[in-house]
Formats: C-alpha cells, sequence, structure tokens
C-alpha cells in the first residue's frame, strides 16, 4: 500500500469468502462497524485484503481533512500564487486559507497554467516540479484544458485503484478466484507544450506509467488485452488486437468494460463490423485477413497478438461467425463471455442513456460503476458496487484532497456571498446539492471543478455523493434554464413514442437558435434505424411532431411559461442527421485533442464548426405542433 504523509486510510472489508449483503443493499458489518477509515503506520497485511477494523466519527473525518490541508499548504508553502493572496502558507491554519484564498476558476487559473506551459520553472502552482499536464477530455465546456501534474500524485491515484478490487469482492466474491477482465483501453498520442513538457489525458498518462504496468492490485490487473495493444496510438489496431484476444481467451473473461459506457458499446459496433475478419483470423491462428494485415501494421502489437492466438481454432472461429451473424444482439456479451459476472463502465451522468443498450447487450448483467475521478483529481468510489445504475453514489477518500463544496441552492438563489460560505467534506448535509470545490497537492487552491453532487447519506460518518450534472451545461434562451439532466429525461419521454414504430435514438446533441425571433431549443437526433416503420411521410411527420411536443411537455415550467405565457422561445425542433454523423463529431473532436477514452458526446454545442458539421448532415426537420402545458402558479396570499 501507499502511504501518504504520516495517515493511510483504509476501508474495513470482509475476510475471504464472507458474503457481503452489499450487493442487495445492506451495510457490510465487521464487528460493529460497517465501513471506516483507519489511521495506520503499519504496513497493511491482514485478513484477505490486508485491512483492519476501526471505528469512526465525523471528527476524524475533519481532522484528516484539516491534516491534508495543512500537508498540502506546507509542500507547498513559498508557491506564487499562494503568496499572491496574501497567504503564509507554511504557517496559516484552514480559516485563514479560506479568507485569504479565493475560489477559482479555470479562467482565473489559466494565465498561471501557460507561464509554466511557456517554460516558466519557478515555484508557481506548486513547490514540486510540474512533471507533466493532464488534459480534459475537451466535450464538457468546448475546450481543452490543462491541469498540472507532480510526480508522486500517480502513487495517491494507484491508492484509490488498489481498493477498487477489495469493494467489488465484497459483491462478487467469485473475482477474488482469479480470472481475467476483457477491458477496451486505449491511449492518445500525447503532445507537448512550448516549453516541452508533455501534455496527456489522465487516463493516458494511467496507462503509460509504471503503476499501471505493475500493478498487481489494481482494477485491470489480469486483463485479456496485451500491453502493447493498449498502448498502440492507432485506434483500429489497438481495438483489433483487444477484441481478437478477449475472443481467443473467452471462457476465463470474468468481468467486461471500459472507461465510459459509450465506449463499451463502441466495441460492441466494432464486434458486428468486424467479427468475419475477426473469424478468419482465429481460424487461421494469425492475422492474415488481406484487410487486416493492411491496417494491423505496428510490429509489437502483431507480435503480442500472435503469443495469444498460437495456433489455429476453427471450433472458434465458427463460433464466433455463428453468433454474430444473428439478428438479435440481445445478450451477446453473455453469450460470447459466457462467465462474465458484470459490466464495469461509467454509467453516471450522461452515461446514463446508454443503460438500456448495455443491459440488451448484457443479457441483464449488473452493470457496476466503481470509482469517480476527473483530470484534476481522483475523488472517491462507489462502497455498493452491486446497486442499481440510479443508485450509484460514491465515497469520497479524504486523503486524496482538501474537499470544499458550494451549495447550490444559494448559488441557484443568487446569492452573490454564496461562495464565502463553503463548507467542508465532514458538515454537508443529506439531500442537499453542491458543486465540488478542490485544493489537491498538485497546486489547484479552492479550484471549482464544474461537477454537482446530491448528498445521498453517510456510510458511517463518511458522506456519499450522487453525480448529478456538470454545471453550465444548459440550453437558455431567455428566462428559462434547461441543464443536462433534463434534457435527457425530456430526450428519454419522447423517444419512447418511437419503440412501437421500430425507432429508437441513437445519440443526440442540442443547441439554441437564435437566428430569428423567438429563438428556440434545436435537438439533433440520429436514429436507429433511419427509418420509422411509419406507413407514409405524413405519418411520419405527425409522429416526430408528436416527439418535439413530448420533449417540450417534459421540460421545466419556466420553459413551458416561456413557450406558453411569454411567448418568448418558439416551437422546439428536432433534426433528424444521417446515421455515423456523432461518429464523425467524436473524431472532430479527437483530431483536435480530445481522449477517445474521455470522450463524451457534448449534450450541448456551442462550436461553430460542430454546429455547421450537424446541420450538413441533416435529413429532415420536425417542429413542435402547439403549446405544451402550463398553468399560472396558485397566488400567495
Amino acid at each position: 500500500m501507499v502511504f501518504l504523509g504520516q495517515v493511510q486510510w483504509i476501508l474495513a472489508l470482509p475476510t475471504a469468502g464472507q458474503r457481503s449483503s452489499c450487493c442487495i443493499g445492506g451495510p457490510v458489518r465487521i464487528g460493529h462497524v460497517n465501513i471506516h477509515w483507519r489511521r495506520s503506520q503499519e504496513p497493511a497485511g491482514t485478513g484477505s485484503c490486508g485491512l483492519r477494523e476501526a471505528p469512526v466519527h465525523r471528527g476524524d473525518l475533519d481532522s484528516e481533512q484539516e491534516r491534508v490541508l495543512a500537508e498540502i499548504l506546507g509542500r507547498n508553502a513559498g508557491a506564487e500564487y499562494l503568496s499572491n493572496c496574501g497567504l503564509d502558507a507554511a504557517a496559516a491554519d484552514r480559516a485563514t486559507f479560506r479568507s485569504k484564498v479565493p475560489v477559482m476558476s479555470y479562467e482565473d487559473l489559466q494565465p498561471y497554467i501557460q507561464r509554466i506551459a511557456n517554460g516558466d520553472r519557478s515555484p508557481v502552482l506548486s513547490t514540486r516540479p510540474v512533471s507533466e499536464f493532464l488534459t480534459s477530455s475537451g466535450t464538457s465546456a468546448g475546450e481543452r484544458k490543462l491541469f498540472p501534474n507532480v510526480k508522486d500524485e500517480l502513487d495517491r491515484r494507484q491508492l484509490l485503484n488498489s481498493l477498487v478490487m477489495p469493494v467489488i469482492n465484497r459483491c462478487f466474491p467469485e473475482m477474488a478466484k482469479g480470472g481475467k477482465g476483457l477491458f477496451f483501453l486505449f491511449i492518445m498520442s500525447e503532445t507537448k507544450t512550448p516549453s516541452g513538457l508533455v501534455a496527456q489525458p489522465v487516463l493516458t498518462s494511467y496507462y503509460k506509467s509504471e503503476q499501471f504496468k505493475n500493478g498487481s492490485d489494481g482494477p485491470y490487473y489480469h486483463n485479456t488485452s496485451p500491453l502493447e495493444a493498449i498502448l498502440c496510438e492507432d485506434a483500429f489496431q489497438s481495438m483489433y488486437a483487444q477484441m481478437l484476444c478477449g475472443l481467443c481467451q473467452r471462457h476465463d473473461v470474468l468481468r467486461i468494460g471500459g472507461s465510459f459506457a459509450s465506449g463499451l458499446l463502441r466495441a460492441i459496433s466494432f464486434l458486428q463490423l468486424n467479427f468475419k475478419q475477426l473469424a478468419d483470423d482465429i481460424e487461421a491462428g494469425t492475422l492474415t485477413s488481406r484487410v487486416i494485415t493492411s491496417r494491423v501494421t505496428d510490429i509489437c502489437v502483431r507480435d503480442a497478438v500472435a503469443d495469444i492466438l498460437r495456433r489455429p481454432d476453427p471450433d472458434l472461429a465458427q463460433f464466433v461467425r455463428t453468433e454474430c451473424a444473428k439478428d438479435d444482439w440481445a445478450g451477446v456479451l453473455t453469450r460470447i463471455w459466457p462467465n462474465t459476472r458484470y459490466l464495469d463502465v461509467i454509467i453516471t451522468g450522461a452515461m446514463a442513456q446508454y443503460i438500456p443498450a448495455l443491459r440488451h447487450n448484457g443479457g441483464g448483467l449488473p452493470l457496476v460503476c466503481t470509482r469517480y475521478g476527473s483530470s484534476e483529481c481522483f475523488f472517491g468510489i462507489n462502497l455498493r458496487p452491486g446497486c442499481d445504475p440510479s443508485e450509484v453514489s460514491y465515497t469520497i477518500m479524504p486523503n486524496m484532497a482538501y474537499f470544499e463544496f458550494l451549495p447550490m441552492d444559494d448559488v441557484a438563489a443568487g446569492d452573490d456571498d454564496a461562495r464565502s460560505r463553503l463548507v467542508d467534506l465532514a458538515r454537508v448535509e443529506a439531500g442537499r446539492e453542491y458543486e465540488l470545490v478542490v485544493t489537491t497537492y498538485a497546486g489547484l487552491n479552492r479550484f471549482r471543478v464544474g461537477d454537482v453532487l446530491r448528498v445521498t447519506g453517510f456510510h458511517n460518518a463518511a458522506p456519499q455523493f450522487r453525480f448529478v450534472r456538470r454545471r453550465n451545461v444548459l440550453l437558455s434562451v431567455d428566462f428559462d434554464k434547461t441543464d443536462e439532466a433534463e434534457l435527457q429525461r425530456a430526450v428519454e419521454v419522447a423517444s419512447a413514442l418511437l419503440r412501437p414504430h421500430g425507432a429508437s435514438v441513437a445519440e443526440y446533441t442540442s443547441r439554441t437558435c437564435t437566428e430569428r425571433v423567438p429563438g428556440h431549443y434545436v435537438v439533433y437526433w440520429e436514429l436507429l434505424p433511419v427509418t420509422t416503420k411509419c406507413s407514409g411521410a405524413v405519418e411520419e411527420e405527425t409522429l416526430m411532431g408528436r416527439c418535439c411536443l413530448e420533449m417540450e411537455e417534459a421540460l421545466n415550467a419556466m420553459y413551458r411559461q416561456s413557450r406558453v405565457a411569454l411567448r418568448s422561445i418558439g416551437p422546439l425542433e428536432i433534426r433528424v442527421v444521417q446515421p455515423g454523423t456523432f461518429e464523425e463529431v467524436m473524431e472532430d473532436a479527437v483530431s483536435r485533442g480530445a481522449s477517445v477514452n474521455q470522450y463524451k458526446v457534448p449534450r450541448c454545442v456551442t462550436l461553430p464548426h460542430v454546429i455547421e458539421l450537424l446541420d450538413s448532415r441533416v435529413l429532415s426537420s420536425h417542429f413542435s405542433p402547439g403549446l405544451p402545458h402550463w398553468t399560472p402558479p396558485k397566488q400567495l396570499t
């Protein structure tokens, strides 16, 4: 285990063979303790997971956070940013830190980042040298952001990763007996700043690290994919090699996953498109397909695959052809990989829309969402990985960073003083929503991450959070404000009208159109299949118009009031785009530096060239045929 300062925070888990009740929603009890943070200066090494029992109280949690802040300030004392805030970091306590250091956004941070990127080696944000920049995915806010990283941060993140499998083993005890994971993992080519510092996505940095290559206790240990395939920068070669190796080891696979739910679905689509070539190579025992020979050219990848193929396997080849040629892909993952126990992907936030597709392809396998992190920091883990996707909550590990929380109801109320009333990790309240604010070892101070979280409860003294949405992912024409979660619900409700006609929404995004007055919402839908089973153009137009109106009915009262009473918003429009359009949007983002692993379809687009791309692929356009329902609220007396 990795020591962080003088404190090691670990979890109490059952001994080998103990079945946890977490899979059915109950807590794990060891003696009188459910889950705990333990202060220790001894290496963990007891029990099946090397973890021990000790009680914890909210005061312990707060004390640990206070210690972490003191450690961060102590190691970064002398950093220019803290000095500019008038803070003597070496001697500052928490109250002084909060009174002198303001809450910062990326725009506040950017001038300091630019100096470091251009070669300033002075202690700008941290006294530790910046080893690299971690880049954001570039899809949430439309731009690529750089975050400084320091060498020991990987050890800290690996500590969190090392907790994942012991927690998984509580719900799936059979995982402790061995077996392999089929994880589709990819890297991006690195870029460099003007000063020569590497800039790359956080997952690329991790997959290239010694911690990943040598870690025997992380979630990706015993993977069917050779390291050479994961580290291949060509997406096709990497995907082909990983899929081929996963098929060859299909009886060893106990879990299947990727980074995001959308990524796993892309892997399934890849199998649909390439199963014939994959079967040919399995039958030959080598990469022989003419098309594949010309595409899989990386010698290291070919050699690594050859070590797994080894010999011709005509029976497996025929099995792949038979299963993949079927029209119905329901349960295809359990048919091809019959020993799989769960799917490991991120399914919270915008990824929730993929849950039905994963359940369809996965044959009802549990969907497990294990941990929560970002380019800025790794935050916590899901202590109940067997829970329903709608109940996923994360327990933030208090040794990862110093955490504060901005109450969202104060912000929504227009309280200008809300930033001064940030609350600590030990003082959040159940049921309230907060924006996450972090102070990290790498030099971010009171940084607004942009994630909105809801406190769902407490496990012992530790608060648990559900990811709600990204802040500022909104549609707004007038007084209306539509967030990502609300838009997703509206799409789900409206798309249900398509199902009786044999169609569904494969992907979507949106924007506001103010080219004419009043402005209106535009929602781009890519349908699967392209056309509905309507009897004619008139019926299809009627159906799509109903979808538009159904979306409006599902939006908030302010939107409907603006449509009905104020007439400040025009009818909602759905533009149906050609199949493959959203793949083009992704390719454009990747070409501009986004990570394949971290890519998420933006639910609101503002970049002109992306809007131009979407509009150039429109097959048909449909408007809401009427007004949604809205009644004035009762007057207060």
